[in-house]
């Protein structure tokens, strides 16, 4: 007979038993299920996600943007990598990844007894498989829990991928540091290397090193523990049998030196793609318009791998950055606010938008002033509404002479600046000197409609609320934005014909299909000689009008200023709104706006439309340099 204290003992054991038993079926129900509906509910898995590519009008490279991840990559194929770069991620990461089942029995033990004594749950034991599951769908939490879930989406990835998809992903999937995700785009961040089986040995030991700590052992960020960490590599791939100890001694002796573009042409700023001011406005409308033409977010064009080749001009763009840098052609700049200002620049023979700023000190996903109908254009729509249309009437030539004196349309009744009238004045001469009554009375005698339907054909819509005489002098009651204003007086630049003002060539996908390609338009929407004889006028403008100071050196210019005023209380007389210049020369189409964004009584430009003239001639010199 067995005593009550033995008895009590088995008892004891048999519950223990029989807990641990449930307990190990529940972990392994759990282990098989929950795994299964993580993945199962999720694609993300074997997405090929690459960073795109911006491309400037020569084919270089303005920017790869970022993923929706915040961060580069490039997609390559497991083919596409040399089988040293793929040994040494295994000698050092996983060197059983192809014998065991999603996890390393004896790695996962070894953590699971240091983390018992440490009691904590940093140790790793982590299988290649185990590293990507955690990377798709889990934090970086280092809990029991975690480890558990990382365990199940790991046993789940190995039934339902072979072990070269799970390995391609990984090394795809990787986080690299420096915002690089993957080795293609580690390769090239940190060895300028486009090509992995370009890689030499020591490279690619400093890759495979990375994993353990991203931060601390990319050698950019820390060039002596990196130097470090790739010796432990070769250690390890010799122990495998890889290499041979001449191979492992010769890789470890290398000294790192950056390519150029680890230290300038990708830069780190969360916020910018890895740009300065210039581009960042001209990348953000590139983003856009793919997004119109192709009709996927932002987050897919992102992380499409697509190449976008656009027309945009780094002498231009260059030039237009320099230019807005300067506060000199600011001056109506306060203490506590700086004024804002956009342009445009098109090439008005195809429509390409060849430099743009969206604002002084442009960030990304900014508002893009150069882009948005919000402010009113002044006197810079004159050419537009009234002069283009009342010479193609026929009716009217430069020569004629029209009424230049106080009149009223029932109860509008437009003024001259500084009350002062001619009494006739010729057409060109009231285009050359700004006059309104001329204005508004041409656009009275053509008709509303027929003005309206010439701003349309210019690129230009009006709504049901702008169909006034106001508009005449600019009273366009949602604004016109500096590109619409840019595409309208391209067509006077390009004898008569329209091209949509756009920034994208071409749009080509990973496997390098074109998937999108611009078609010229050239269409011939007024005749060419009213664009002749408007190009004559605005020349006038320029060499004797009130665009005195867009005058350049060895080129003649044509174009046409604007102000509206900021008729507010307490503002001195004289102060304005907005100023504006839209002119061009032989090459490009520029129009420049200024103003603040938030009009009040401490916040008005004191300075008239001569400001934005100076601007507009100020950034064409420069793109002469």
């Amino acid at each position: 007979m067995l005593s009550a204290k033995v008895k009590h003992w088995l008892y004891r054991t048999y519950d223990v038993g029989v807990i641990v038993a449930v307990l190990l079926v529940v972990l392994y129900v759990y282990l098989h299920t929950y795994g299964n509906m993580v993945v199962r509910s999720s694609s993300i898995a074997m997405q090929e996600t690459s960073s795109t590519i911006i491309l400037d009008e020569n084919g270089r490279e303005i920017t790869r943007l970022k993923t929706s991840g915040q961060g580069y990559a490039e997609y390559a194929s497991l083919h596409d990598m040399p089988e040293m770069l793929v040994q040494a991620f295994l000698a050092t990461e996983d060197h059983r990844f192809y014998r065991h089942p999603g996890f390393d029995v004896i790695g996962v033990g070894r953590a699971m007894v240091q983390n018992m004594i440490h009691m904590d749950w940093n140790q790793g034991g982590s299988s290649i498989t185990q590293q990507l599951a955690r990377n798709l769908y889990l934090n970086g939490n280092k809990t029991l829990m975690r480890k558990i879930n990382e365990l199940s989406i790991a046993i789940e990835l190995e039934k339902k991928y072979s072990k070269d998809d799970i390995l391609e992903m990984y090394l795809n999937q990787i986080y690299m540091g420096q915002q690089q995700y993957g080795v293609k785009a580690a390769a090239l961040r940190y060895f300028g290397v486009k090509d992995l089986k370009q890689l030499e040995l020591w490279q690619i030991a400093t890759l495979a090193g990375m994993p353990k700590g991203p931060s601390i052992y990319n050698p950019v960020d820390n060039e002596k523990l990196s130097k470090e960490r790739r010796s432990v590599v070769l250690s390890l791939m010799h122990k495998e049998g890889i290499i041979t100890k001449r191979q492992m001694q010769e890789a470890a002796s290398v000294e790192y030196k950056p390519p150029r573009s680890a230290l300038s042409n990708m830069s780190s700023a969360p916020a910018s793609d890895g740009l300065g001011a210039a581009y960042i406005s001209a990348v953000d409308a590139v983003i856009q318009e793919a997004a119109l033409l192709t009709g996927k977010s932002e987050a897919e064009i992102r992380s499409a791998g697509w190449v976008m080749r656009t027309g945009l001009s780094p002498r231009a763009q260059r030039a237009m950055e320099e230019t807005f840098a300067e506060a000199v052609w600011f001056p109506d700049d306060r203490k506590d606010q700086q004024v804002q200002a956009s342009m445009v620049l098109l090439n008005h023979h195809n429509g390409e938008v060849k430099a743009m700023m969206g604002g002084r000190n442009p960030v990304k996903g900014d508002i893009n002033r150069a882009l948005i109908d919000a402010r009113q254009p002044g006197s810079v729509f004159k050419p537009v509404i009234a002069y283009a249309p009342a010479l193609e009437s026929g009716k009217f030539t430069p020569e004629s002479m029209l009424p230049d004196r106080s009149m009223r349309y029932g109860n509008y009744r437009p003024s001259n600046v500084g009350g002062r009238y001619r009494g006739t004045v010729s057409l060109s001469e009231a285009l050359q000197q700004s006059i309104n009554s001329p204005a508004v009375w041409l656009l009275n005698q053509i008709g509303l409609s027929e003005a309206k339907a010439f701003a349309q054909r210019l690129g230009i819509e009006l709504q049901a609320e702008d169909m006034n005489l106001s508009i005449a002098l600019g009273g366009v009651h949602q604004g016109i934005s500096p590109m619409k204003m840019a595409q309208a007086y391209a067509v006077f630049a390009n004898e008569g014909k329209f091209n949509k003002a756009h920034l994208i060539r071409e749009i080509r996908d990973a496997r390098g299909r074109v998937i999108y390609a611009r078609r010229s338009e050239h269409k011939q929407v007024i005749s060419r000689r009213i664009a002749q004889e408007m190009t004559h006028m605005l020349q006038q403008v320029v060499s004797h009008g009130t665009g005195k100071r867009a005058r350049l050196p060895q080129e003649q210019v044509a174009g046409k200023t604007g102000t509206t005023q900021a008729s507010l209380p307490n503002a001195p007389k004289g102060a304005n709104r907005d100023i504006w210049f839209a002119g061009y020369t032989r090459e490009w189409t520029g129009v420049v706006w200024v103003g603040f964004d938030y009009t009040n009584a401490q916040h008005y430009l004191k300075s008239g439309s001569g400001s934005a003239a100076a601007l507009f001639a100020a950034v064409m010199k420069r793109t002469k340099r």
